[in-house]
């Protein structure tokens, strides 16, 4: 039976492309899905920055409001046919009280794909037992309460909510865009080719990177790295033996796919967080969708989800990522067997209406069922 969703927040789809893969995958499901959506001018980065510098939360505040009251007039404008469900997308912590007010009735779902406290621990913005991670954890806490349905992205994202919130959750993947989908090239000429997407995170690994491009500097392989953040400086001083890097700041979320599937191997994650060891990004499921071979950690969750369709490596080690990458060089049959399955999977398993099904098995389950459970909080 087709759901009329409301998908609302301060999300922001170019940044963030899990909510529009979820936005899709209704969609392509049958659902009937209005928006009502005012982006937040801040990214992760930016809120992060206000941690490190608290005295610019004014500023969040500021933006936030001004975002809210936007929210609330376009709401009252969509209420005119209730939604069925209310969809509140990814950095929602905010936004979730925000819907829960203005929506009693229709149960709704919080995309938790990143919590404040794991993030600001991630970050070393916050240590268990400071107030900084009190605040934080304050603040998943009560966004968690204001939700009927909890969406996480991984098993062991799962297991991290509290026991109360684990009842309510559901484990939907990341998942890629329709743009992203495109067949592997049939042969491949010239050098192997190799491109990284990210915000150089700790999660992502990306001083493990700039160490194996350094091992690979008399290699045949071309490497194209894209984005900035955090340890963005630091991967580039320890790639600087290598001149066969391109770097690249900023690809708009247009050109990107097409950027991508235009090389054969695409990198994951290479950290080893805590963080880092219960995630599959999202450039992962692009990256098999795009038609290239997935390098990435050998992690569980990874594991699980990719299997044999894509090449894992240890977490942290760029010696083990350096020689797999010098193996798919030397062995265009492996590259291409490789990029078939992983096209396969994603195709067969990482389309946008097939990681939405456990999220609308959930929200059309029983009514009494979601009362019940909200209850017990």
């Amino acid at each position: 039976m087709p759901v009329r969703w409301l998908a609302f927040g301060t999300y922001d789809t170019g940044r963030h492309p899990r909510v529009a893969v979820l936005i899709q995958g209704l969609r392509d499901s049958g659902d009937e899905v209005t928006e009502v959506n005012a982006r937040l001018p801040l990214d992760t980065a930016g809120r992060v920055a206000m941690l490190r510098q608290p005295w610019r939360l004014p500023v969040l505040a500021w933006q936030l409001g001004a975002c809210w009251l936007r929210l609330i007039r376009a709401a009252r404008r969509a209420r005119a046919g209730e939604p069925d469900a209310v969809l509140v997308g990814y950095l929602g912590h905010f936004d979730v009280r925000l819907a829960r007010r203005l929506f009693r009735r229709p149960p709704i779902a919080l995309d938790h794909l990143v919590s404040a406290a794991g993030t600001g621990h991630d970050r070393g913005l916050s240590r268990a037992g400071g107030v900084k991670h009190a605040l934080l954890r304050w603040i998943d806490r009560t966004a968690l309460a204001s939700a009927d349905t909890i969406i996480v992205d991984t098993e062991e994202h799962l297991a991290t909510l509290p026991p109360q919130a684990r009842a309510r959750a559901v484990v939907v993947p990341v998942g890629a865009a329709h743009e992203w989908f495109r067949p592997p090239p049939a042969t491949r000429t010239g050098p192997l080719r190799v491109v990284f997407v990210g915000l150089f995170t700790p999660l992502h690994g990306t001083e493990t990177i700039g160490t194996a491009l350094a091992a690979l500097a008399g290699d045949d392989i071309e490497i194209t790295m894209v984005g900035r953040g955090q340890d963005h400086g630091r991967c580039r001083e320890l790639a600087a033996p290598n001149t066969r890097v391109t770097w690249l700041d900023w690809v708009s979320g247009e050109r990107l796919p097409a950027l991508v599937a235009g090389h054969d191997v695409s990198l994951g994650i290479f950290g080893s967080t805590e963080k880092a060891l219960r995630v599959v990004p999202t450039k992962v499921y692009q990256g098999l969708a795009a038609g290239c071979v997935v390098v990435t950690s050998d992690t569980e969750p990874q594991r699980a989800a990719l299997g044999d369709a894509a090449v894992l490596v240890p977490p942290g080690d760029p010696a083990a990522l350096a020689a797999t990458l010098r193996d798919l060089a030397a062995d265009p049959a492996k590259l291409a067997r490789l990029k078939a399955a992983g096209h396969e999977l994603a195709v067969s398993r990482f389309q946008a209406a097939a990681v939405v099904a456990p999220l609308r098995a959930r929200v059309m389950a029983p009514a009494e069922t979601v009362r019940n459970e909200r209850e017990t909080l």
